[in-house]
């Protein structure tokens, strides 16, 4: 591929310097530690240049405050549809927009999963956060054309020793992911294969209708992060790539089910308890960036 391309001219990441004195060594590199390790080699798309990241930033910024917010709020008592109203407003105090709302019909501007719920689950007056109660609160955040996405876990009063224990467990499988980013040196699956042996480990299951995916330019972007073992190759991660390890566990079955007349929320298949985290993270030269947690 470099062979055929002319290195003095401007660079394929608009720096406006030369190939050769630009991203030419780093393709050379990436071709040559992904042959070596059977991986493949990331579309330039997937690269992001210090720009973009720095505009990803600003709307992980605002999305880190988003959650903040909801996590100062949050109790037994709230309604999800509040939870939701004050993220429209604080959105719209900082000039930001839900990458939510809309979203191939989606009719809110956060996912609230309570319990069962695995992900999705849309906010409404009639669910009531009760004591003893675990709910994800996932957000997306656009912000001058850049997207960061990440969701937390929140427990309300005394919950159970079995649902704190799934809550924590899922933070792990979150940080087991993320420390197999290695640059140059693994590829996106290495992922998926260390958070399934640990939630494996601790008698769970990992939910495979859904994964993480690049992000940055738009909500859901290549490539996807699968959260268990696939041993297929997959991207070679190196810096620049942007991109969502967002692992939901089960503390039963795998399966996920619908309700009728509800499209969006997934439950569990036996009713027990799912849990999620979720953050964006840049793959930077000697390992990774949480820019939205």
């Amino acid at each position: 591929m470099v062979k055929k391309i002319d290195i003095y001219k401007k660079c394929w990441c608009n720096s406006g310097k030369s190939y050769k004195n630009c991203h030419m060594t780093f393709d050379l590199k990436v071709e040559s530690q992904a042959k070596k390790l059977n991986a493949l080699v990331p579309t330039r798309r997937m690269i992001k240049t210090e720009k973009d990241i720095e505009g990803i930033k600003k709307a992980a910024a605002i999305n880190n405050g988003l959650l903040d917010m909801v996590e100062e709020r949050i109790k037994e008592g709230i309604s999800t549809l509040e939870i939701d109203n004050w993220c429209v407003e604080y959105l719209k105090e900082h000039h930001a927009h839900s990458a939510d709302f809309n979203y191939q019909g989606y009719p809110k501007s956060i996912c609230t999963s309570i319990n069962d719920v695995i992900c999705h689950g849309i906010p409404n007056e009639k669910d009531i956060l009760k004591n003893g109660d675990i709910i994800n609160v996932d957000v997306t955040t656009e912000y001058k054309g850049y997207y960061a996405d990440a969701s937390r876990m929140f427990m309300i009063g005394q919950v159970s020793l079995e649902a704190e224990r799934l809550v924590l467990a899922t933070k792990e499988c979150l940080n087991i992911g993320m420390a197999q980013i290695k640059p140059f040196e693994s590829q996106v699956r290495d992922i998926g294969i260390a958070i399934e042996k640990y939630a494996h480990s601790m008698g769970y299951s990992v939910v495979e209708e859904y994964c993480g995916h690049g992000v940055g330019y738009k909500m859901h972007e290549d490539p996807f992060v699968l959260h268990y073992a696939n041993y297929n190759p997959s991207y070679l991660l190196v810096p620049g790539m942007v991109i969502t390890i967002e692992p939901m566990i089960n503390e039963g079955v795998k399966g996920i089910r619908f309700k009728e007349g509800d499209t969006w929320s997934s439950y569990t298949k036996d009713g027990k308890l799912s849990s999620q985290w979720e953050h964006t993270i840049v793959v930077t030269e000697d390992g990774y960036e949480i820019l939205s947690k």
